[in-house]
């Protein structure tokens, strides 16, 4: 051992200290491994500068005839005991968070207490001589009464405890705890925290967690439940209403297929039928927006089947109306139409019906027609690559053929029925003339159009290819050497 450690054990000792201090505190917590291997190398050689000046952690300090010494020897073998217990625990916390990760925080503390107190007792047994029996009956009788004054904190704690062992939910989770919603975002000694979805911070002590209802909306990891409410007439017919509702599931594409979704009868009463529609999607994100699209095609479909919300504002259409004249009140184009308008415009509309899977417009017609859905789901077919996929789905109120309309463009999409379906048809020599009157209309459907014609042209645009870097060594690996 080099001469100066020798002559200045104590020194050297508490010199090593602070640069395990200096050194824990400077080197980032990415790199946690050479942390770790920084603590132990230094701790070995701190226990090498004790053990070769006698000072020994097991025994009691030496200079007995020298109080200073005698003083500063003892702190520093109960300071070897502290060092080797931080040592340990955080060597054991290393290991633990390759196998459990940050789930098993709260056990990782645990274990640094018990091995912090171990170190204590045997700090007090061997360096201080202390008999050990009278510390532990003292400090047992100070735990009852400290644990009498924190009765509600630790019961807290071995509920934290119970939860990290059996795990109903972990870090990142969406979970509902006694109907409090939110996103886990830390898990500790006393408390679980969770992100609500309007941004709020909500502390939920572990105790109560423990004992109350649990909702774990990410397990499985690959579908979500939702579920909307609706209210209608009780006067409306069960089967229309279950009916139009299938349709709206059907005309909502993030719905998973598999589970299925389903539309089930919840209550009745004088007041309204409570309807539900249940489904499932992949993503956490996706609920709200599903949630909200769910129940507006459901609010169009039930429309079309001449079935109210009982929270909807009645209808301004008069009730003797034809479905033609009830249709242009719900179309987005011609609502604005004048009364007269609309009961003039209503008696060009004809009714067409098409089965599922009829196609109604073909990709590259030229459509001298305006078709306005009453009923049903139009699926919308794009080419990409030379393969078909389905882009979007349209429900009632919605208008198809536009492009022929106005420019007499080719349809860039296959429109064809995904269930049965109702439209009406307004022929192209009687709707120009109302263009060209009516310029609200014409830019409502330009509108339409425009933004028709840059979505197909995002969902269909290719995505560039990469070049590959071509070199000495890819040239190498291409003939295997």
């Amino acid at each position: 051992m080099p001469s100066f450690i020798s002559d200045h054990p104590m020194l050297c000792a508490l010199g090593l200290i602070f640069i395990d201090i200096a050194v824990w505190r400077l080197i980032s917590a990415d790199l946690a491994n050479w942390k770790l291997a920084a603590r132990l190398v230094i701790f070995a050689v701190f226990s090498a500068v004790l053990f070769n000046d006698g000072m020994n952690p097991m025994l009691v300090a030496p200079y007995a005839d020298n109080t200073a010494l005698h003083m500063a020897a003892t702190a520093l073998q109960i300071g070897w005991w502290l060092f080797a217990a931080r040592t340990l625990t955080v060597l054991l916390g290393a290991l633990m968070m390759q196998r459990v990760g940050h789930t098993g925080r709260l056990l990782q503390d645990l274990l640094g207490a018990v091995i912090f107190l171990i170190a204590i007792i045997a700090a007090l047994a061997y360096v201080l001589d202390l008999p050990v029996k009278g510390v532990l009956a003292t400090s047992g009788a100070v735990a009852i009464i400290v644990g009498l004054a924190l009765q509600s904190t630790l019961s807290d704690v071995f509920s934290g405890i119970v939860l990290n062992t059996t795990k109903p939910y972990q870090l990142d989770d969406w979970i509902s705890i006694d109907g409090t919603e939110g996103r886990v975002t830390d898990i500790d000694w006393r408390a679980t925290r969770l992100q609500t979805s309007q941004g709020s911070l909500a502390v939920i002590p572990n105790s109560l967690a423990a004992k109350a209802k649990i909702i774990n909306f990410s397990r499985p990891a690959d579908m979500f439940g939702l579920a909307v409410s609706l209210q209608v007439s009780p006067h409306a017919r069960p089967q229309t209403v279950i009916e139009a509702l299938e349709r709206a599931m059907q005309g909502c594409r993030p719905l998973l297929a598999n589970p299925a979704p389903s539309v089930a009868f919840k209550t009745s009463g004088s007041a309204g039928v409570e309807y539900e529609i249940s489904g499932f999607v992949p993503a956490m994100s996706l609920k709200r927006e599903v949630r909200n699209q769910l129940y507006d095609l459901a609010f169009r479909h039930l429309q079309s089947a001449g079935v109210s919300l009982l929270s909807a504002t009645e209808s301004s259409t008069p009730a003797t109306a034809s479905a033609a004249r009830a249709l242009l009140e719900r179309s987005s184009i011609f609502s604005t139409l004048r009364q007269e308008e609309k009961d003039t415009f209503s008696q060009n509309m004809t009714l067409h019906t098409y089965r599922t899977g009829e196609m109604i417009l073909a990709a590259g017609e030229v459509s001298d027609h305006l078709f306005i859905i009453e009923s049903g789901v139009v699926s919308v077919m794009l080419t990409k690559g030379g393969h078909k996929f389905e882009a979007g789905r349209m429900g009632p109120g919605e208008a198809i053929g536009e492009a022929g309309i106005l420019s007499d463009q080719a349809a860039l999409a296959d429109f064809s029925a995904k269930t049965f379906c109702t439209l009406y048809r307004i022929e192209k020599e009687y709707l120009k003339p109302c263009l060209e009157a009516r310029h609200d209309i014409s830019e409502a459907m330009k509108a339409l159009l425009d933004f028709r014609l840059h979505a197909a042209q995002a969902l269909t645009q290719e995505t560039p290819v990469v070049p590959v870097k071509k070199g000495f060594l890819q040239w190498l690996k291409k003939r295997g050497l």
